[in-house]
C-alpha cells in the first residue's frame, strides 16, 4: 500500500504532464509569455495590419505606399519616365516663356516707335503749327505776286524783289524763267501781273517748308500789235492780252526771320 508521499508524488507528476498537455493561456498584448516553470519571457513582437493596397489609375506613375517620401520619388521618376517635367519646374519655365514674350514686345514696340519718330511725315509740322502755316502762306504769296510780276514803265519793285526774296538755287531758277520774257516786255512795253488764288503747305521741317502755288497771270502790251481799221493808217489798236493759269511749287527757307524762295519747281514745264 503506497505510502501519502509516494501517493503526493504520484499526483504532482500527473498535474504536470496535464499542464504540459493543456495549451497556454494568450498572453495580453504587450506582455511577456510565462513558462512552466513561471518566469517571464521576451514580449512577442507586435504585428503591423498592411495598408490595403491603393488602386492605380490609369497614366498615373505607381506610388509606393508604406514609407515616408517614397512615393513622392516614385512619381517624379514616373513623370521624368512619362516625359512630363517636374512639378517643380513649371513655374520656372512658365517665367522664362513670359520673359520672352515681354522682351520681345520690348523690342517690337521700341523699333516701331523709331520708326514714327524717323517717319518724315510725323516731322511734318504743317496741319500740327497753324500759326506757322498762316505765316508761310501770307509770305509766300507776297513774294510770288512779287517775283513773278513785271512793269516796263516801273521795273524797280521786281528788281528789288529779285535781290531781297530769293536765295540758294532759286536765283538761277527764276533768271532762266523770266530772262526770255523781259526782253520781249521792254519791246513790247509789257505788263506782267500775277494774282496768287490759292496756296497749300505742303510740308515744314524746321526752317524749311514746301508749298503748292495757285495762281493766275496775265500780260498785257501797251505798245498794241493788231493793225487800225481802213482808214486809219499808222494807228494800232490796243493789245487785248493774254490770260492763264499756273501752278507750280516754291520751296521756303527761314533766314533771319523771314521766309526767302529757296526753289522753284514747275513740274517740268
Amino acid at each position: 500500500m503506497p505510502t501519502p508521499r509516494h501517493h503526493l508524488n504520484r499526483q504532482r507528476r500527473r498535474q504536470a504532464l496535464a499542464e504540459q498537455s493543456a495549451p497556454a493561456p494568450a498572453a495580453p498584448e504587450g506582455a511577456g509569455s510565462r513558462t512552466s516553470t513561471g518566469l517571464l519571457t521576451e514580449p512577442a513582437p507586435r504585428t503591423r495590419p498592411r495598408p490595403a493596397a491603393t488602386p492605380v489609375r490609369a497614366g498615373e506613375p505607381e506610388r509606393t505606399a508604406g514609407r515616408p517620401g517614397a512615393g513622392d520619388g516614385a512619381g517624379e521618376r514616373g513623370d521624368r519616365a512619362a516625359g512630363t517635367p517636374p512639378r517643380s519646374l513649371v513655374p520656372l519655365v512658365v517665367l522664362c516663356v513670359l520673359t520672352l514674350l515681354l522682351g520681345g514686345f520690348a523690342g517690337l514696340a521700341h523699333s516701331r516707335a523709331g520708326a514714327l519718330r524717323d517717319d518724315p511725315a510725323r516731322a511734318n509740322t504743317a496741319l500740327s503749327d497753324l500759326a506757322r502755316t498762316s505765316e508761310i502762306k501770307g509770305q509766300t504769296t507776297a513774294a510770288v505776286a512779287a517775283l513773278f510780276s513785271y512793269d516796263h514803265a516801273g521795273p524797280a519793285p521786281f528788281e528789288r524783289a529779285r535781290e531781297t526774296l530769293l536765295t540758294g538755287k532759286a536765283v538761277d531758277q527764276h533768271r532762266a524763267l523770266f530772262d526770255a520774257v523781259l526782253a520781249k516786255a521792254a519791246e513790247q512795253k509789257s505788263v506782267i501781273t500775277t494774282v496768287v488764288t490759292d496756296s497749300a503747305v505742303e510740308r515744314i521741317d524746321g526752317d524749311r517748308a514746301r508749298v503748292l502755288v495757285y495762281a493766275d497771270q496775265s500780260s498785257v502790251s501797251t505798245a498794241g500789235t493788231r493793225g487800225a481799221k481802213s482808214g486809219s493808217k499808222g494807228s494800232k489798236a490796243p493789245d487785248q492780252g493774254v490770260y492763264a493759269g499756273a501752278m507750280f511749287a516754291v520751296d521756303m527757307v527761314r533766314v533771319d526771320g523771314r521766309w526767302l524762295v529757296g526753289g522753284i519747281d514747275t513740274f517740268g514745264r
